[in-house]
């Protein structure tokens, strides 16, 4: 990627880019604007925080896993700069619920009974527009680049993603929830005028029929993904990583409420730390990899990524056995703390390891398969993606409600993680497999 940032001045990638970074810095800004006004000004509870916190991530998932099969459909069929025109168009109406419901929450005007279920009801509109943006972003690349392009586009696209989430993270945690239900509203009409740019990317077989049918569609699409090896494995491998994720990310606002005694401020930049260092993983292993669509380091990288959990975990165990009285700490106060520099690192170490670990298993998604099944076979990722990251969110939920510590959930964090390198290892073996019958042929 450091070689292929060309890709940024071409019509054939730029406006897809500002379109999925703005799509991913709304996304982000307004789920969390809403998650930290709620758990920092409506709620005092550590469990109403984490259970409101994963409420909101199993209804943002929800749509993935019952309309991705349509979604993957859709985009082989029809042009997929169309598709991604329409969806960017609803997403200005959807914001214009969300930022209503942000706008009574701060008031203080029937916060419960209205303002908190319009902003949960954007967040599944949002997550309906995410379905079906999703598949697009990664299959539309090998429509729109050269071979050897692919895993720089994917891999500038997964950075670009996250250096979004960052700046959606920072916005969200620095500004007030009027300002953040204007700016949602004008960067949806921004992301729209870049998606006009979008050039046409039409299907390769026209006119085929879309099953409608929520389950049987879902189930099949799922099934044609099986027989091949490689792209089965990436997916299993990728779902597992985000149940992880879906775990962490549930647990960063409340206990960086609770536990380590952070205002909100403090709280988004740790998902901003996150971000940055998933961003820095998919630079390093796409110069490792040298543009080649590999698993080779995915075993290892996750492997450390473990690790780090656990070194987070210790450090997040030493913080809550120091006295730091009962007022929440801003940023200055908080890395003045001798442990500081521990928590932002191991987190930051985390990430990378992370992003190492899953951005090359995304383009095996898009390369392994006949360019016309992209976009279902990223669906059908999507699919298993959000079953395991519901699954996750459930996780974390019934922890929480069974009493059990969030620094001790940490632990599971990290424990999970040897399954994820076990799939890799899996999806590595079948690379060197298939990649050995190639040159029996």
């Amino acid at each position: 990627m450091l070689t292929s940032t060309h890709l940024l001045k071409q019509r054939r990638f730029a406006p897809l880019f500002a379109t999925q970074l703005l799509n991913a810095f709304n996304d982000n800004l307004y789920k969390n604007a809403m998650v930290l006004f709620v758990v920092y000004s409506v709620y005092n509870s550590a469990a109403a925080e984490t259970i409101f916190s994963g409420v909101a991530s199993a209804v943002f998932i929800l749509p993935f896993f019952l309309l991705s099969a349509m979604s993957g459909q859709l985009a082989d069929m029809r042009d997929k700069a169309r598709i991604i025109r329409i969806v960017k168009a609803a997403e200005i109406a959807i914001m214009t619920v969300g930022a209503a419901g942000l706008l009574l929450a701060w008031q203080g005007m029937l916060t419960e009974l209205v303002a908190i279920p319009l902003m949960m009801l954007a967040l599944l509109a949002m997550g309906v527009h995410s379905t079906f943006f999703g598949p697009i972003k990664y299959a539309i690349l090998p429509q729109h680049l050269k071979r050897e392009e692919v895993l720089a586009g994917t891999g500038l696209v997964e950075a670009g993603t996250y250096i979004a989430i960052m700046g959606g993270t920072i916005v969200a945690g620095f500004v007030s929830a009027q300002v953040a239900a204007g700016l949602v509203i004008a960067i949806a009409v921004i992301g729209y005028l870049t998606s006009r740019h979008v050039p046409p990317a039409p299907p390769f077989t026209e006119g085929q029929p879309v099953d409608w049918h929520i389950i049987r569609s879902s189930i099949a699409l799922v099934r044609n993904t099986m027989h091949n090896r490689e792209v089965f494995y990436a997916i299993l491998a990728i779902s597992f990583f985000w149940t992880i994720g879906a775990v962490l990310f549930i647990q960063f606002p409340p206990l960086a409420k609770n536990v380590l005694m952070a205002s909100k401020e403090v709280a988004s930049l740790f998902l901003v730390i996150f971000s940055v260092g998933v961003a820095l993983g998919s630079v390093a292993i796409n110069a490792l990899l040298k543009g080649k669509v590999s698993a080779r380091y995915s075993p290892i990288s996750v492997v450390f990524m473990g690790l780090f959990v656990a070194v987070f975990y210790f450090v997040c165990h030493l913080w809550a056995g120091e006295a730091h009285g009962s007022e929440l700490m801003d940023i200055g106060t908080f890395i003045a703390q001798p442990l500081a520099p521990l928590v932002l690192f191991s987190l930051l170490l985390i990430a990378i390891a992370g992003g190492m670990f899953v951005v090359p298993l995304y383009a095996f998604l898009t390369t392994k398969v006949d360019p016309s099944q992209a976009s279902r076979t990223v669906a059908a990722n999507n699919i298993v993606n959000s079953g395991a990251m519901v699954g996750g969110s459930v996780l974390a939920l019934g922890l929480s409600a069974a009493g059990v510590p969030l620094v001790e959930q940490l632990l599971l964090s990290a424990g999970m993680c040897l399954i994820s390198a076990w799939l890799g290892y899996l999806l590595y073996s079948a690379e060197k497999l298939a990649a050995a019958d190639l040159v029996r042929r």
